[in-house]
């Protein structure tokens, strides 16, 4: 499905076309830790610490990547506050707000369906121990 250009800077939007620039929105939008960080951040602000900690298995070099990234697509905001150790805080903006709907959807999914797929969990793969 295409749509018009509300800012007049193309004529159509349109992801199957290879030129299309809402191609990296879609590629931001679709990466795990992405939609992990945007859904972590739903019910309010968090700092670096406190996201780390919920995503679990995230390096610290690839949450930052993704917050600038997030930050740079105005997915979310990110507050520095003047203390001593300084404080920052990431929170969704209204356009994140907007795209944590439908990744909520979809981690819902996931979850509900995982254990219909064929595919083998990550633990079964790794022999490591399970979630329960």
């Amino acid at each position: 499905m295409t749509s018009v250009c509300e800012t007049g800077r193309h004529r159509t939007h349109d992801v199957y076309e290879a030129q299309c620039p809402c191609r990296a929105m879609l590629d931001l939008l679709a990466n795990k830790w992405s939609a992990l960080a945007i859904g972590a951040l739903e019910d309010g602000p968090l700092r670096f610490g406190e996201l780390r900690r919920r995503l679990q298995g995230v390096s610290p070099k690839v949450l930052t990547q993704t917050l600038r990234r997030l930050e740079e697509h105005g997915i979310l905001k990110r507050v520095v506050y003047p203390s001593v150790p300084l404080h920052v805080e990431y929170s969704l903006s209204e356009l994140g707000m907007s795209a944590a709907v439908p990744l909520a959807a979809v981690r819902d999914w996931v979850e509900r369906n995982i254990d219909k797929t064929s595919a083998p969990s990550r633990s079964e793969a790794t022999g490591e121990a399970g979630f329960g």
